[in-house]
């Protein structure tokens, strides 16, 4: 059989472009950070994980445009031959310290960081452990690995510690979370998952990819969220997200960042993070630590989206930070409802399976410090009239569980 054969029986995307609800790949003109240009059309951009609103800031841009001056486009190799600029250096130093941990690694991407440090930790004989949620990149980075994958349902520490005490104790094990789960919007139960993993001699790494930035003083992430940076031994992170970039980066024990970065395939294979976007991390890295209230702006935002959309009758889940889904359990009924939204002038992310289960397709949401008490009222007017006109809201069982907070641009 031709190995192309399924690639050209691959119908689905294509028969959703030509019916018109086809909700990836869209080709923006202008990002303006809150807002978006489509074909013209300005549109509400609630689908984005700018969570800091950094990717305009012009102290992010200009280091960006000085580091490109100062040393070209690319560093044209890996980091592990001619590709380290003292750049990387430094952001390493100053993101250990960001973290709390002795030492950090700078990957190209994020996805790579996962893949690169839990291929190379995990070998035969060893455990990888896993929330059933866990982003992409980490299932990915258990299957690069030469040890066994084993996946427990989502935040539940009974079925956790059970698998756990199952597992032979001589054997190496590293648990792998998310600090907050990119399309429910809730955070890892960090207290208990430590105290499982130091019970059963599990290593415990968290990524942080939707968590800096949002959670903890300044943003510094799920482990400072609960207190718990010294009980928590690799904390990942990205920088496509509050830092404004792209790349990604492990800390933990110099010891272990020391191993990683002779080990790890995805960083040793790669060619490094271009100078401009390490001098763009550096910059909102600054800038985190100088303006501590785009932490608790983005926070209020996502507090006040939540007890907003859920007094109108949508069902957001378990959310707690400014990752707001709007479930609706349905392919058709959600690519509907991405589509109505989408022409009202509000971008948000469609989400249906595998990336979520059956019955748990929804709407993605996410928001930024940098949106204005303005544009959130637009949103929820437009959120209301597409919820009725779909029937995606069930008035009998709209609620608020908590006062309305307020949000002040």
């Amino acid at each position: 059989m031709d190995i192309f054969a399924k690639c050209y029986g691959f119908t689905t995307a294509k028969e959703a472009m030509a019916a018109g609800f086809y909700p990836y790949f869209i080709p923006l003109e202008e990002n303006e950070g809150t807002e978006v240009i489509y074909q013209g059309r300005r549109i509400l951009m609630f689908g984005s994980n700018n969570y800091l609103g950094l990717t305009t800031h012009p102290k992010v841009k200009e280091a960006a445009i000085e580091a490109l001056k100062r040393y070209g486009t690319s560093c044209t190799g890996s980091r592990f031959l001619n590709g380290t600029l003292r750049l990387h250096r430094e952001l390493e130093e100053r993101l250990a310290a960001f973290v709390g941990k002795e030492a950090a690694l700078v990957f190209s991407t994020g996805y790579q960081t996962n893949l690169g440090t839990i291929s190379a930790l995990v070998g035969r004989g060893d455990y990888v452990i896993l929330d059933k949620e866990d982003h992409a990149s980490i299932v990915d980075g258990a299957r690069m690995s030469m040890g066994v994958t084993k996946r427990f349902s989502h935040n539940d520490m009974a079925a956790l510690e059970r698998l756990l005490a199952a597992l032979p104790p001589e054997a190496g094990k590293l648990v792998v979370v998310d600090g907050v789960y990119s399309m429910g919007g809730d955070i890892a139960p960090l207290p208990q998952l430590v105290e499982i993993c130091r019970k059963h001699g599990a290593r415990l790494m968290v990524d942080d990819a939707h968590s800096l930035g949002v959670l903890g003083p300044n943003g510094r992430g799920t482990a400072a969220h609960f207190g718990l940076t010294d009980q928590v031994d690799l904390i990942m992170g990205t920088f496509s997200k509050s830092f404004a970039s792209i790349g990604g980066f492990i800390a933990g024990d110099e010891a272990v960042i020391h191993y990683i970065q002779h080990h790890a395939r995805s960083l040793i294979f790669s060619a490094s993070l271009p100078a401009p976007n390490v001098a763009a991390v550096l910059a909102a890295l600054e800038i985190m630590l100088e303006e501590p209230e785009r932490v608790q702006r983005v926070n209020e935002i996502g507090a006040r989206m939540r007890y907003e959309l859920r007094r109108l009758g949508f069902d957001i889940g378990p959310s707690q930070t400014p990752i707001v889904p709007i479930i609706i359990g349905d392919d058709i009924k959600t690519a509907l409802a991405w589509k109505a939204l989408f022409e009202n002038g509000v971008y948000v992310n469609c989400v249906v399976g595998p990336a979520v289960p059956p019955g748990k397709q929804l709407l993605r949401t996410s928001y930024m410090a940098t949106h204005t008490d303005e544009q959130l009222e637009r949103g929820l007017e437009i959120f209301e009239r597409v919820g009725r006109m779909l029937g995606l809201i069930n008035p009998s069982t709209a609620h608020a569980e908590e006062p309305a907070p307020s949000a002040h641009p």
